[in-house]
């Protein structure tokens, strides 16, 4: 929880630049002479262009970045036109949710336009903005996205040296079978009854209860993901609001230290948000306390209410995963440990052809893809793993499968190292190494009746023994990923009779 690996620090500087081009952005407003709502309008567009576009390579981030504009300033025009005319502009909230959510269908791209255009939506219900305001948000949000892109593409360009993360390919559907479809209409339900249930606790203040609801639904795939994801919003909106009582009301919007605190909130919510995603709302919940603070709105009332609307936002994303058009955590953990062992198989042919002498074949692309598929992995297990599962044998079982993975991950990364040599050589073994290798992972994805009626044959040579000391490198990762192999068969096919969660 403390110390989570930060490899080359891209965490803290990813935290830091962040913090730079957030406040770079609101200077800029503030030089300009715009109103406080304006730029805390303009800090938070900045925040959400340096949080939201993930795409893997630096020219598509700045188209994305550069795109931005397209999905929010539509959508600020129809929040603060339709702010007096509740019926209109509940109708088109939900509207814009499922148009957010579906854009996810077109990878990085879509996901960040979605959560841009949703987030104006929010920005200008929290910020009581009126179509007066229009032209004066516009210009906020174009100065901060200028702002943030200064900073990401031309005053500390990370990515230039280190290329951003990529993501795993989605899993193929067509219509509902779409993950991004049915999870648009799960999302779109969920909105529309925390908008009912949270307009009943506050005419004012309800929109909390569709932001809870919306974020859990960002990089979740199924019900178990989700529920843990929403238990976890809950807790660190309570430890913030916690810190709120204690920090943000004794300020009382006092300008300078509110400003330093809300750029360690930035600071925070950047550097938590790929480990904690409670104390990522942690930072959030007293951001939002301190910018209530700035407005002059802030009391203990107003924090319980916080988490009051919270609270509804998790049980009707809670609900909606359960009720409408449910995915399993099942079939979502077996659909990504498939494809990451389906990644291994790959890896291990490309390396074996490339050390037979093959110019063409290259394991390393598909090592990387193999981290992807294990980050999946482990996001789509966190239900099972979390201290509060009560599946006790499956949690065992869970963690058995994720510490070989990660263990066949290793042997697959030292492969490809010594397949990238040049001196490196075939051996007569590695063909029958290899043959098992892939064997074993397509008996792990065969089911056991299947598995059971198979006769195929051995090639010649594939009766090396496993456990004998490997007489190079290649042979002995070979070796080493047929025992994990070999190791994985009990615990997932323990998984196929009595699936790692409930169905």
């Amino acid at each position: 929880m403390f110390v989570a690996p930060d490899p080359g620090r891209a965490r803290l500087r990813n935290a830091s630049r962040a913090v730079i081009g957030v406040a770079l952005a609101v200077a800029v407003a503030e030089l300009c002479g715009l109103s406080l709502v304006a730029s805390i309008t303009g800090g938070l567009a900045a925040l959400l262009a340096l949080f939201t576009v993930t795409d893997s390579t630096v020219r598509a981030q700045r188209v994305t970045t550069a795109l931005l504009p397209a999905a929010g300033f539509p959508v600020l025009a129809l929040a603060t036109t339709l702010h007096g005319v509740p019926l209109a502009r509940d109708a088109v909230f939900v509207a814009v949710v499922f148009a957010g959510v579906y854009a996810r269908r077109w990878g990085a791209r879509g996901h960040a336009l979605g959560i841009f255009a949703f987030m104006n939506f929010f920005i200008t219900q929290f910020l009581h903005a009126r179509p007066g305001q229009l032209p004066e948000l516009y210009a906020a949000v174009a100065l901060a996205l200028l702002s943030a892109g200064a900073v990401r593409f031309v005053l500390w360009p990370i990515e230039r040296r280190v290329p951003p993360a990529a993501v795993p390919p989605a899993p193929p559907g067509t219509g509902l079978a779409r993950p991004t479809t049915r999870q648009a209409f799960q999302a779109t339900a969920a909105c529309a009854v925390a908008l009912g249930i949270g307009q009943a606790l506050s005419e004012d203040r309800w929109y909390w209860a569709v932001g809870t609801t919306w974020w859990i639904f960002v990089n979740t795939t199924s019900r178990g993901e989700t529920l843990v994801r929403g238990f976890r919003r809950v807790v660190g909106t309570v430890f913030g609001i916690g810190a709120g009582l204690l920090i943000a009301i004794p300020l009382n919007g006092a300008p300078a230290p509110t400003a330093v605190l809300v750029a360690l909130c930035v600071f925070g919510i950047f550097y938590t948000a790929a480990v904690s995603y409670s104390w990522m709302m942690l930072a959030v919940t007293v951001m939002a306390g301190l910018l209530y603070g700035l407005l002059g709105v802030l009391d203990p009332g107003l924090l319980v209410l916080r988490l009051e609307q919270t609270a509804v936002g998790a049980v009707c994303a809670g609900l909606a995963v359960i009720l409408v058009l449910p995915v399993t955590t099942h079939a979502t953990n077996d659909m990504w440990i498939q494809r990451a062992l389906r990644c291994v198989r790959t890896c291990t042919a490309e390396a074996a052809a490339r050390l037979a002498g093959s110019p063409v074949a290259d394991p390393a692309p598909h090592a990387a893809e193999l981290e992807l598929f294990l980050g999946r992995v482990r996001l789509s297990l966190a239900p099972l793993v979390h201290p509060l599962s009560p599946y006790r044998g499956r949690k065992a079982r869970a963690r058995r499968v994720l510490a070989l993975l990660d263990e066949c991950a290793v042997e697959v990364r030292g492969l490809v190292s010594v397949a990238a040599d040049p001196d490196a050589s075939h051996d007569a073994r590695l063909a029958a190494a290899c043959w098992r290798v892939e064997a074993a992972v397509e008996a792990l994805l065969t089911p056991e009746a299947e598995r059971a009626a198979e006769t195929e044959p051995r090639p010649a040579g594939a009766a090396v023994n496993p456990a004998r000391p490997a007489s190079g490198p290649a042979l002995a990762h070979l070796h080493g990923l047929e025992r994990l192999l070999a190791q994985l068969d009990g615990p997932l096919r323990s998984a196929s009779r009595s699936p790692l969660v409930g169905a």
